[in-house]
């Protein structure tokens, strides 16, 4: 996610702070940062990709004339990193300037009426157009105040914005939907950001700004007004006693705790996927005789879960590859007529890299899915797609996951409508409950966490777990295996759960653990017979579940309650969720930091 901060100050310069709260959003991630400030009745901006050290020492952010201004961090979701994507945007006129973190899902149909109407953008990014959306607002005689807010009201997706303007040089306006912002109020003026730790060197009461609402800054004052109707809101500040180290946590103890609990917002986020990238993607895919999905790590098991979904749902055949093992075990086979779906959060996955290599060198299509635009992978795809799930700084992958399964659900969907594989009433019925997801996630999150929790406690002492799914939820057991083993350092061993009669049951005895993921579907009653079978030899057998299915709750030792009626084929997302929990509290049980595995790093970049 992007960081975004501004100050409006009764004296002294507003660079400065800005720089040096830019540095305190800069955990976030980022690849290009900016600032621009008004001063004597004109726009000033330096912006540039890079760190924030790095473009300071080439533009010197600090010198910006002027007590108003906006900074911001980027996370590019559209348009690769460089200078003329860093933020802020500016109008034609350069009388405007926005700083934005979100995603506008239909920026490029208000681009294409803007540019109808005579302006003209110089980046690609979805932000500029709301530059030239208020200043087409002023142009047919709305006053500042009315500009912003109707040029709000066009905009679909996800916003934390500010706007500052020569038309109104001692106020800067704000506005929310979906991504977070704070503002507060001090005795030097008033502040905003996306995120609380850039704040507090400032002040430490602050108020959150609630989706549909909107924030106007003077030096003296903080107004809130709602965008539907304009009407003042009133809304006491609170007092953040967090350090700044806690406050980039968001109170959490950990990164990882913090990261899981964001899988809500990630995951809409990820769904925000423009259709021509989709369709692009989609193109390619339809035309190919073989697919390799190519992957390393948590990356590798998404993509075994797709491997299921594009299968069931666009009826294509696909290979889901180790990417270290894909040169070894394909590579003399990969044609022209092959296409790599190459995936990797960075885009920097060494052995991702070299399988894409080698396949390039033998003509076939590269399409890549990564988190980071401006990555080696966007630079060597023949297209590419964004999972849009923002930085993750744990080391164990977690929004991860669920991000890239969205995606590449959204990529069998669409492959599935244009091959007429799926009838339309499933295709609505699939696409609602996908869409669904992130608040049943937060739903899970908000009821389960303390069950899991206890079900750590319970089961800390455990050598060795067993984690056992069939069908597409063979990666959901790979996959809480992995976060087990990363960071809680328990052997742990994951099959598929037909498979567990030829070997692993011969480890059970009385208190063997197991995790059975177990969703209502096709290959439920299966998995009851597979949770018969080890209770019959003495496992605790513990499940991931159903809320409804009582017949499940009665086989089992413990489980976890997943809310109803959401598709098999969809159910990795959710069904991940208490793994993931369960592997961070092992990890507390355990006296260990889930922040810093050993020996492991975020991104591995040497084969």
């Amino acid at each position: 996610m992007c960081g975004i901060f501004g100050c409006i100050l009764k004296d002294g310069l507003a660079a400065p702070l800005i720089h040096s709260s830019l540095k305190l959003l800069e955990y976030r991630g980022y690849d290009s940062a900016g600032e621009a400030t008004i001063d004597g009745g004109r726009l000033h901006l330096k912006k540039d990709s890079g760190k924030i050290s790095e473009i300071h020492m080439r533009l010197d952010f600090d010198n910006l004339p002027g007590r108003v201004g906006i900074g911001h961090t980027r996370w590019a979701t559209h348009g690769a990193p460089s200078k003329v994507n860093a933020h802020p945007h500016i109008d034609c006129l350069n009388q405007i300037a926005v700083v934005h973190n979100g995603i506008i899902e239909n920026f490029e149909e208000l681009k294409l009426e803007l540019i109808d109407k005579g302006h003209t953008f110089v980046s690609r990014t979805d932000t500029e157009v709301v530059a030239h959306l208020i200043e087409e607002n002023l142009k047919n005689g709305a006053d500042f105040s009315q500009a912003f807010r109707e040029a709000l009201k066009g905009l679909k997706g996800s916003y934390a914005l500010a706007v500052i303007s020569t038309f109104e040089p001692e106020k800067i306006f704000c506005a929310r939907k979906e991504s977070p912002l704070i503002v507060g109020l001090a005795d030097k003026g008033a502040f905003f950001s996306s995120d609380i730790p850039a704040l507090l060197p400032h002040t430490r009461n602050v108020i959150e700004v609630f989706d549909g609402e909107a924030a106007i800054l003077t030096p003296q004052n903080v107004e809130l007004r709602r965008i539907e109707d304009w009407s003042p809101i009133t809304r006491k500040p609170k007092v953040i006693s967090w350090t700044i180290e806690g406050a980039m946590k968001k109170g959490y103890p950990h990164f990882m705790l913090k990261e899981i609990y964001e899988q809500s917002f990630s995951l809409r986020e990820a769904l925000r996927i423009q259709e021509k990238y989709l369709d692009l993607i989609v193109t390619f895919l339809d035309r190919s005789k073989q697919v390799f999905l190519v992957a390393s790590g948590t990356s590798y098991h998404s993509c075994l879960a797709a491997s299921y979904i594009l299968s069931k749902l666009a009826r294509i055949p696909t290979y889901p590859v180790v990417a270290s093992e894909f040169i070894e075990q394909f590579g003399d086979s990969v044609n022209i007529d092959s296409t790599v779906l190459a995936v990797s959060q960075s885009g920097e996955t060494a052995d991702v890299l070299r399988a894409v290599e080698h396949a390039r060198f033998r003509a076939a299509t590269i399409l890549g899915l990564t988190n980071v635009l401006g990555s080696t992978l966007t630079r060597v795809s023949r297209a590419y797609i964004c999972q849009n799930s923002g930085p993750e700084i744990g080391v164990a992958a977690t929004k991860t996951f669920t991000a890239q399964i969205a995606v590449l659900t959204l990529i069998a969907l669409r492959l599935a409508r244009l091959r007429g594989k799926v009838s339309q009433d499933e295709m609505d019925h699939l696409n609602q409950k996908l869409y669904e997801l992130p608040e049943i996630v937060k739903k899970i999150l908000e009821t389960q966490a303390e069950k899991v929790k206890k079900l750590a406690h319970k089961y800390r002492d455990s050598k060795v777990f067993y984690f056992l799914g069939r069908g597409v939820n063979v990666a959901t057991a790979l996959e809480g295996r992995l976060k087990l083993l990363e960071i809680a350092y328990v052997p742990s061993i994951a099959y598929p759960a037909g498979e567990s009669k030829h070997g692993p049951i011969s480890l059970i005895e009385p208190g063997f653990p197991v995790f059975f993921i177990c969703p209502k579907g096709e290959t439920r009653k299966t998995m009851l017979s597979n949770i018969m079978e080890m209770r019959a030899r003495g496992a605790s057998a513990i499940g991931i579940i159903d809320e409804s299915d009582m017949e499940a709750k009665k086989n089992l030792d413990d489980y976890i309650e997943i809310p109803t009626d959401i598709p098999e084929i969809l159910s990795p997302i959710p069904y991940v969720i208490p793994l993931q929990l369960f592997a961070y509290y092992m990890a507390l049980e355990k006296g260990l930091d889930p922040d810093k595995p050993r020996n492991l790093a975020k991104s591995v970049t040497v084969v």
